[in-house]
């Protein structure tokens, strides 16, 4: 995040001194760690939130287009089987053998 080296840190360390005093300056330092380590709780907290609504959101997304190519795929499914039918029907009218002529006793009744 900062890029701050070991010379930042010890300027920061001897002006700390310089301003404290060698008395308050343990407690200065257990009172600022305390400060960063609850910043680092919380930024810690927001990113893994931030992770989970976007993996959520991820898998909302991944939802949809399955449903999507559900869909489309029903609607393959039923256009195939139409066509089916319609091939079968078709079929099974040409396979209806023409009715038999009327017989000639019946023709002479």
């Amino acid at each position: 995040m900062f890029d701050i080296g070991f010379f930042e840190l010890l300027v920061i360390a001897v002006v700390a001194l310089l301003v404290l005093g060698p008395e308050r300056l343990p407690k200065a330092a257990r009172f600022a760690g305390l400060w960063v380590r609850r910043a680092r709780a919380h930024w810690y907290a927001v990113k893994a939130e931030l992770e989970r609504d976007l993996a959520a959101e991820e898998l909302q997304r991944s939802l949809r287009e399955t449903q999507d190519a559900l869909r489309r795929t029903e609607g393959e499914l039923r256009e195939a089987g139409a066509a089916a039918r319609r091939e079968l029907d078709a079929a099974a009218q040409d396979a209806v053998p023409p009715a038999p002529p009327p017989a000639d006793d019946d023709v002479r009744r």
